[in-house]
């Protein structure tokens, strides 16, 4: 099979195509037949090597969401061949990651793609949907309680705010100007400026500070202070800094402990059937052109994801 990844670790230049073995699924597995997979920061950790390899061989390859039609089953899988799913990967786990022409995965880490919905758009929706579900999993706010969420302007910001208010949350996004009517797109009840002061505009919204703060644009001790004495943080990076004091509890997220969780990536895909989820690409490319694709990524300012098509 066709895969795109690295044998040194390195800038987007570092990716390159090469030719695998053919994997095939084992009991309670399947293997996808990718058409598109999506683009995400954290790919590029898996690029540059950042996190290490453990005792993974090269080629590394990136990708934790993908979408395409099962093409093999393993025994006693619950799928068919045929069936439109979406799934999430873990590049250094099993079965690599998804820049790959097949992907294999157990049963659980699959769900049925939304009906209608054409395989770049769901490739958006398992990692980033399932990071959102998290945070608001640990953030355990109740309905009326107010979210914060940064980085709203981006894919798992879209989703955070959209999930947000599906539960029922009051929710301030912050904004760049240029981004202010995609943000309010999304339905937030207060948008405030985006930028490294974000907690003082959100204090004069909430003087005595927000029940919850979802930090996806990873401003961490900068976002701290919008949080009252008691609240949470759900924190997408690792927190170096000094834990930020006054009874707050620090959360963090972390996807890959959903690898398993089948059926939340169905409630996702229930969820963007009914619009309450609304998936964004930006671009998308061939598989071949993964560089460009990360140069594009790290260069920032798309709004959407890029995707790769196979």
């Amino acid at each position: 099979m066709k895969a795109i990844g690295v044998t040194e670790f390195g800038g987007p230049e570092a990716l390159h195509v090469h030719d695998l073995p053919d994997p095939h699924p084992g009991p309670g597995e399947a293997r996808l037949r990718v058409a598109a997979a999506s683009v995400n920061p954290t790919d590029t950790v898996v690029r540059t090597g950042v996190r290490g390899r453990g005792d993974q061989q090269p080629p590394h390859i990136p990708g934790m969401d993908a979408a395409g039609v099962v093409d093999e089953v393993g025994e006693g899988s619950r799928w068919q061949v045929g069936d439109l799913v979406m799934a999430i990967a873990l590049p250094f786990g099993e079965h690599r990651g998804a820049y790959a022409e097949y992907l294999v995965g157990p049963d659980d880490s699959m769900a049925r793609s939304p009906a209608g919905m054409d395989f770049p758009h769901a490739a958006t929706l398992p990692m980033n949907g399932l990071t959102a579900m998290q945070i608001l999993e640990r953030l355990d706010l109740r309905p009326g309680q107010v979210l914060a969420v940064t980085g709203a302007a981006g894919t798992l910001g879209n989703y955070l705010v959209q999930l947000a208010k599906h539960a029922g949350l009051t929710v301030v996004a912050d904004a760049a100007e240029h981004d202010r009517i995609l943000v309010a797109g999304l339905g937030p009840d207060h948008i405030v400026r985006r930028g490294d002061d974000v907690a003082e505009r959100i204090r004069e919204l909430f003087p005595d500070g927000v029940d919850g703060l979802a930090d996806a644009a990873v401003l961490l001790g900068k976002a701290a202070p919008a949080v009252k004495d008691d609240g949470g943080i759900a924190a997408v990076r690792e927190w170096h800094d000094a834990e930020p004091g006054r009874g707050i509890t620090v959360h963090p997220i972390r996807v890959a402990l959903e690898y398993h969780s089948g059926e939340k990536l169905d409630r996702i895909r229930a969820l963007a059937e009914e619009g309450v989820l609304i998936p964004r690409v930006a671009v998308t490319l061939p598989a071949e052109e993964a560089a460009e694709a990360h140069r594009r990524l790290e260069a920032g300012g798309l709004r959407g994801r890029i995707v790769l098509t196979f």
